[in-house]
């Protein structure tokens, strides 16, 4: 079993805005839809800037460029240790073609972020960030 799981996080901006992407989460929760940037697991020996630019091309189909490392995070799942990390990534343009696990997108300025993104942790960690 896996005692590490290592993610990325690509906060994509085109222009002055920042996509956020609506995933399901559960029906048995108050919430099932829930507005967040794009994210997910590393392969097994891929390098976090190789799979943050996988990771938005497969979800959005948006051809992006790293521009710098935001902030890092972890949290424990049961006895598995979450490590991630958060890029700023660069678009050059605003068509994204989301695949069927996902239902919308937005693309947001960064003073309207917090309309969407209930997450106390991620939305402090924006902050320190000063994105």
């Amino acid at each position: 079993m896996e005692k590490y799981k290592i993610m990325v996080k690509g906060i994509v901006q085109y222009e002055d805005k920042y996509l956020l992407v609506e995933k399901w989460y559960d029906d048995r929760i108050v919430d099932p839809y829930q507005w967040e940037f794009i994210d997910g697991k590393l392969e097994f020996g891929e390098n976090p800037e190789k799979g943050v630019l996988r990771l938005i091309f497969e979800t959005t189909g948006l051809s992006v460029y790293v521009n710098r490392i935001l902030y890092t995070w972890s949290f424990m799942v049961g006895d598995v240790c979450n490590i991630g990390i958060s890029f700023l990534c660069m678009s050059t343009r605003d068509e994204v073609v989301l695949p069927e696990e996902l239902n919308s997108y937005k693309w947001v300025t960064k003073e309207e972020i917090g309309n969407y993104i209930s997450n106390e942790a991620v939305m402090a960690d924006i902050e320190k960030a000063e994105l």
